[in-house]
């Protein structure tokens, strides 16, 4: 029986494999985030019947916007599934399927960030109906800079599906492919999330300080611009791995391109939404005290920057799993090492990431409860901060500790399950500690903006409790290691 395996039925099939990944994926965010606009848009006509016709437009406008990453995800659908790219090569499969999960997962974010703005200006506008026309610009405003990480999906989309493969051999150029769809892919998540929360909590200040307007949007701006971070480096390593990725090379490279890029792609997810939270807690803090607006600024950029240290560590996994050539054996332990580096690195972060995040808004919070609190303020937010980076450091040894790895061994099945089940131990086992530790830490902070003379006591007291947080992360660490040199 003919299946069809010559080049124009592979590429074909992975056209739509990617098709329906793209608009699968990509009708989740935005329906999300039109949800959060059409559910605020019902309770702001509860609220004042008599301006139904207004909110409706407003509503209607909201929800367009936040439709434009689902309606990238329906163009790069049709395009891959009308389209024939077989003329770029057999090696076309993976470019066309790697473009469906990079516009698919790319949309996620962008949609669901799009929707806060749009819904806290509706309700604002409900509260405030004179600042009706304020609150749209304001609105839309935010919700254009969080389509950023979605146009970016887009443009990586673009280049999978436009690319020339033709005289390479399919692998390993075809894992770097698949890895720089799923590097932007799952890059673009956070990033376009984060965004939205600023924006949302910036319309709503703006309603209730309107005279804020202008400090008010330059601090979401900047928040915003910040919390695209993560997505840049997502866009960056996926360039690198369709421009320059590999043409030809062992199984180890495969492993290596395909590592590298769920390395960026997860790792961004926590920096990216633990930025826009930070910002949040920055636009609503000098909407309840003003008086600290320019200190703000910089109160919100130092809790940004800590945040994006784990992102900043799944990014130089994913240039050496690129560049730097491992001397582990080119069999099948050596390949599950190097993925598993990857995978340990991206989920890793992600706890982090967004812990620092919610640590760095409530420290926001604070100032504004405390604003001559400022000094014991600040070191309270770093240390927390720091402790909560402890589950990403024991994800990045543990990377390291694949990479650089000794597997003389029997190339066995159970031996590349063991070093592929340490990454994924401690990739997962790291998540929960890390949003733990910046709860905990968040608390402390909190509770120092309004008893600044207990100081000392908040400080120790967050410490005893991260320090048990971080039990879970050990028991991760334990196993990872009892999996890579005990099994």
């Amino acid at each position: 029986m003919d299946i069809g395996l010559d080049t124009v039925s592979i590429v074909k099939a992975g056209q739509y494999i990617g098709a329906g990944i793209c608009m699968g994926f990509g009708a989740i965010g935005a329906a999300i985030g039109e949800g959060f606009v059409g559910g605020h848009a019902n309770r702001s006509i509860g609220r004042r019947i008599g301006m139904a016709s207004p909110f409706t437009r407003t509503m209607l406008i909201g929800q367009a916007v936040a439709e434009t990453s689902a309606i990238f995800a329906l163009l790069v659908a049709v395009l891959l599934i009308f389209g024939n790219f077989s003329g770029n090569g057999l090696g076309a499969w993976t470019a066309t399927m790697s473009a469906g999960i990079c516009m698919g997962l790319g949309a996620l974010g962008s949609g669901i960030g799009a929707g806060y703005p749009a819904q806290e200006a509706l309700w604002g506008s409900a509260r405030q109906p004179a600042l009706g026309g304020q609150m749209t610009t304001s609105m839309l405003i935010g919700q254009a800079v969080c389509q950023t990480p979605a146009i970016f999906a887009l443009v990586i989309a673009f280049m999978l599906m436009f690319k020339n493969c033709s005289g390479i051999d399919v692998w390993p150029y075809g894992a770097s492919l698949i890895g720089a769809g799923i590097a932007m892919g799952f890059g673009a998540i956070g990033s376009g999330w984060g965004g939205g929360m600023a924006g949302g909590k910036a319309c709503e200040g703006i309603a209730r300080q309107p005279r804020l307007k202008s400090s008010l949007t330059t601090l979401m701006l900047v928040g915003q611009a910040v919390s695209q971070t993560p997505a840049i480096f997502a866009l960056l390593v996926a360039i690198m791995l369709i421009s320059i990725g590999p043409k030809e090379g062992t199984l180890l490279t495969s492993a290596a391109m395909l590592g590298a890029g769920i390395s960026i792609g997860l790792g961004a997810i926590g920096s990216g939404m633990g930025n826009g939270v930070n910002a949040q807690g920055a636009c609503e803090a000098i909407s309840k005290e003003s008086s600290t607006t320019k200190e703000m600024l910089t109160f919100m950029l130092v809790g940004q920057a800590v945040g994006q240290t784990p992102v900043i560590f799944a990014l130089v996994v994913s240039l050496m799993l690129m560049f730097v050539k491992f001397q582990v054996p080119a069999n099948l332990v050596g390949f599950c090492a190097l993925l598993a580096a990857g995978i340990s690195m991206g989920l890793g972060a992600i706890g982090s990431g967004y812990g620092n995040g919610d640590t760095g808004e409530s420290a926001c919070k604070a100032l504004a409860s405390n604003p001559e609190g400022r000094a014991g303020i600040l070191p309270l937010m770093l240390v927390g901060q720091a402790v909560g980076q402890t589950p990403a450091i024991f994800s990045l040894l543990v990377a390291f500790i694949l990479m650089f790895g000794n597997y003389s061994g029997p190339a066995t099945l159970p031996a590349a399950m063991a070093v592929l089940a340490a990454g994924i131990s401690m990739g997962f086992g790291g998540i929960g500690p890390g949003v733990g530790n910046g709860l905990t830490a968040a608390a402390a902070c909190e509770a120092v903006g309004y008893r600044p003379d207990e100081r000392g006591l908040l400080m120790r007291s967050m410490l005893i409790a991260q320090a048990v947080a971080q039990s879970t992360a050990i028991y991760a660490l334990v196993i990872a290691f009892v999996l890579v040199f005990v099994i």
